[in-house]
């Protein structure tokens, strides 16, 4: 274990989080607000880390596959502690605990909250709480890695470790040039949504606001009733439609600047990503049709819910907590499937559902014909027996974790609707649930206990369940892998 390089990548990327504190520094600046000193206060803090520990390279740089596991669990960890002090030197958020359930919520993009009332915070505040989002969209890591020299060979075991999706792939031969790829991309589609936004009637403020919350899927507002504030239905589109962009695999989107259209195009879990959202819509649409006016307001509601849910953004146009039991069940499915691997959204993954249900059927046909000779086949590649064996233990892991968790949340004595879904939509990085954690409510009435099971669950979500494992198991210090 190269313990000097894990400290010296956690002093940088310290000192890159404190250069983007700056960001909302100068918000708070512009309109004349005193919180700006809290950001100052943090950035300077983390300026003095990074000068102590994020300059000196060690002598032996090399990192392997373990000290990356280590450096993204414990840099995500180390984000949302010092993330958190703004809320609380500026009184926004008093309470510790609450203040590091908003951060984790925050760069995790799950979108949960504990604020009661949103409209009233500093605008600087609110700002820090979008922006968030959009910096743990494509992961903190990989944030890093772009504005930062680390060496190829120390990058990749970091983005292995931290990117979405049964695999991580680089784009191009160096992976510091595939995350610079990652976030040209991913700016480009972000300065679009803005200035759509902007046509529709809303300010530059709440234009930035809801797409860094957005493109990181994330669903922060500094509306306290969310994308419902503005009732027009060309902002709800622009919105929907960029959800469902951001939720897409970014593999693709490279694959589309090369012009190799039909690649993108036929990929599986795109089609099956698109399938489940179009079928969910029409279940909805119709179901919830005598709701509404007409066919077209039922349209945009349920168009706007399933993208948001399916992406685990987590906006909001209507209290679904209202809608036919088939409705809410409709979502609930989308919200244990998510978005695709390799994109801002959460969930288990279309992919890993895609290939979970390709290795049903075949096990069907072997027991109808012992003889055939079959193979889980994605994309037209064999899936290996590593993956599999990876996405049965996720699976396994998944369900493991999202048990224990309702039995501990259960403690404070909330009806189960409240405590399973509470737990689901945070392990999958969603934000709203059902019954006391819809739409329209939050967490904060949980007891601290239940808030730090949260915030667990939503980095496990946002990692995959296994940086955090392995983060907790003595063999990742000792052992060489």
């Amino acid at each position: 274990m190269n313990k000097k390089m894990i400290i010296y990548i956690l002093g940088k990327m310290l000192g890159v989080e404190g250069a983007l504190l700056l960001i909302p520094a100068v918000v708070s600046l512009i309109y004349g607000e005193k919180t700006g000193i809290s950001f100052l206060a943090v950035a300077a803090v983390l300026g003095v880390i990074y000068l102590v520990l994020g300059r000196r390279k060690p002598k032996n740089n090399r990192i392997y596959g373990k000290e990356g596991f280590a450096v993204v669990g414990l840099a995500w960890v180390l984000w949302s502690l010092f993330g958190a002090l703004p809320f609380v030197i500026s009184g926004a958020v008093p309470n510790y605990v609450d203040a590091f359930f908003e951060t984790v919520s925050g760069f995790t993009t799950t979108g949960s909250t504990i604020l009661q009332e949103i409209e009233s915070l500093p605008r600087g505040i609110n700002f820090w709480r979008c922006f968030t989002h959009w910096i743990g969209g494509m992961g903190v890591l990989v944030f890093v890695m772009m504005v930062t020299s680390l060496d190829d060979e120390s990058a990749m075991p970091l983005m292995r470790a931290e990117v979405p999706g049964p695999e991580a792939d680089k784009l191009v031969p160096k992976a510091r040039s595939t995350a610079r790829i990652l976030y040209q991309m991913y700016f480009a589609l972000t300065a679009v949504e803005v200035v759509l936004l902007m046509f529709g009637g809303m300010n530059l403020y709440d234009a930035l606001v809801h797409s860094f919350s957005t493109a990181g899927t994330g669903g922060f507002s500094n509306r306290n009733s969310s994308v419902a504030f503005y009732d027009s239905a060309y902002i709800d589109g622009v919105i929907t439609v960029f959800m469902i962009l951001f939720g897409i695999n970014f593999n693709l989107y490279f694959l589309l600047l090369l012009k190799n259209w039909k690649s993108a195009l036929k990929n599986e879990e795109l089609r099956a990503y698109l399938g489940i959202i179009a079928a969910a819509i029409a279940i909805i649409t119709v179901n919830i049709l005598n709701i509404y006016e007409n066919v077209f307001h039922a349209f945009r509601y349920a168009a706007f819910q399933v993208a948001s849910v399916i992406t685990t953004t987590g906006f909001y146009t209507a209290d679904y907590e209202l809608w036919p039991e088939l409705s809410k069940v409709v979502l609930l499915t989308v919200m244990f499937i998510g978005a695709c691997a390799g994109s801002t959204g959460g969930g288990i993954k279309v992919c890993r559902f895609v290939i979970l249900c390709k290795s049903i059927r075949q096990e069907i046909r072997k027991i109808l014909h012992p003889n055939v000779v079959t193979m889980v086949k994605i994309n037209g590649k064999k899936v290996n027996n590593d993956t599999m064996k990876g996405i049965n233990t996720f699976f396994a892991a998944y369900i493991f974790i999202l048990v224990i968790s309702v039995l501990i949340v259960s403690i404070d004595n909330f009806d189960f609707a409240t405590s399973f879904s509470g737990v689901l939509t945070t392990i999958n990085n969603v934000g709203p649930g059902i019954s006391k954690v819809g739409p329209v409510e939050n967490f904060h009435m949980f007891s601290p206990l239940s808030k730090l099971v949260f915030c667990f669950d939503m980095l496990v979500g946002r990692l995959e369940i296994f940086p955090y494992l392995l983060l907790l198991s003595p063999d990742l210090w000792r052992r060489r892998f």
